[in-house]
């Protein structure tokens, strides 16, 4: 089978995968201010000064370093050694968390090419992680057939593919499910089906309650499932909303539930184009989302020991973005720097086209770099 994934390669994070199913771009004014050459000149300097990557040199497929496990595991497969691949994700236990990632790891790689995944079934018929497997693969393989423009742009011919493999991915899911016993993962798979089918709210409910009665806290399904409540799906921006404050509320520091919210209001964002974010970022509720998302964030870094696991880039990277708007500059840059170099992910995704997005991301970082030191020399003068 082959693919067009659209954003971001193979993926070191499930949320990351996920942007794959639901990313339709638009294209907003992502600085504070149109700079002049000298402005972008200053702010490039300002940024290398802090250590800081160019544009030309940011990895645009993934929001962090490339995890060696994975990348060894899929030189594996591809030489048909699937009892790596199986070894992998049983690795990963009952961390569901962990094992969705594992889980989109394999599927992205099975869309592309799946004699492997084949063989693996051969060997063991109704190995519960094999189908788990086989229904991502399904999943991905619809949505490259689909495309990631909007549906103005996409043809029948792709529309007509999409939905007949994604009803071949439903029965896969069922499998999956049957087989797959407390795992919540077969449920949240089947989530862009939701999506892509039009499950009613009714339907998508039942499925969710699958899910988390099996991991209540599981942030790929809550991620998953604002994607549904979207307004571009099958939801509202009030439903997203309130979906994202439940799911912030509900979540206990470390948990990363915060971001949820924090990404239901950029999808809020993204999806108006005359909002003024200089002052849609500065509401105080949004004030206070960022610095519950902090808190949550300084929680679960204290619990990994280490500022740049793989499971806290996404809350970094939307909190940069947002801390920029909210003029946070030292928070900010906080940010940048244990994300700099590996930007494949929201909200710098969203952006159409590579490597544009590259080229907006550092705009905004330079700016922020060039007020933060700005802010040093000014401390250094009245010190």
């Amino acid at each position: 089978m082959t693919v067009l994934l659209w954003v971001l390669g193979i993926l070191a994070l499930p949320v990351v995968a996920f942007g794959l199913y639901i990313g339709f771009v638009f294209v907003k004014t992502f600085i504070k201010h149109d700079p002049s050459a000298d402005d972008e000149n200053a702010g490039a300097e300002a940024a290398a000064k802090l250590g800081l990557l160019p544009a030309t040199r940011q990895d645009l497929d993934r929001p962090g370093a490339a995890d060696p496990a994975a990348e060894a595991v899929l030189q594996a497969v591809r030489g048909g050694d699937w009892e790596s691949g199986a070894r992998f994700l049983a690795e990963a236990g009952r961390d569901w968390e962990e094992r969705g990632r594992r889980v989109s790891i394999l599927g992205h790689e099975a869309a592309k090419e799946d004699a492997w995944l084949l063989a693996w079934r051969a060997a063991r018929p109704g190995d519960a992680d094999a189908a788990l497997v086989n229904a991502e693969s399904m999943i991905y393989l619809a949505w490259d057939i689909r495309g990631s423009m909007q549906a103005k742009n996409t043809t029948r011919e792709q529309f007509d593919g999409f939905h007949r493999v994604l009803a071949q991915a439903r029965e896969a899911c069922a499998e999956a499910q049957a087989l797959g016993g407390d795992d919540p993962n077969p449920f949240v798979v089947e989530m862009p089906l939701a999506m892509g089918l039009g499950y009613s709210h009714k339907d998508f409910n039942e499925l969710w309650d699958q899910a988390v009665k099996r991991a209540p806290h599981h942030l790929g399904a809550h991620q998953s499932a604002l994607q549904y409540w979207c307004a571009k799906w099958r939801g509202s921006h009030d439903l997203a909303l309130s979906f994202g404050r439940e799911a912030a509320a509900k979540g206990i520091p470390g948990q990363l539930l915060t971001l949820v919210l924090l990404e239901a209001h950029f999808e809020y964002e993204f999806a108006h184009q005359d909002i003024d974010e200089d002052e849609y970022y500065k509401r105080p509720e949004l004030m206070r989302a960022v610095d519950a998302a902090l808190l949550d964030l300084a929680a679960a870094a204290a619990e990994a020991g280490d500022p740049r696991a793989r499971r806290l880039l996404p809350m970094r990277h939307m909190l940069a973005y947002m801390l920029y708007w909210q003029d946070r500059y030292e928070a900010a840059m906080e940010q940048f720097k244990l994300i700099d170099g590996h930007i494949g992910t929201a909200p710098w995704s969203y952006l159409a086209g590579k490597p544009r997005f590259a080229e907006r991301y550092t705009a905004i970082r330079d700016f922020t770099a060039q007020r933060v030191l700005e802010a040093s020399q000014a401390r250094d003068v009245t010190a």
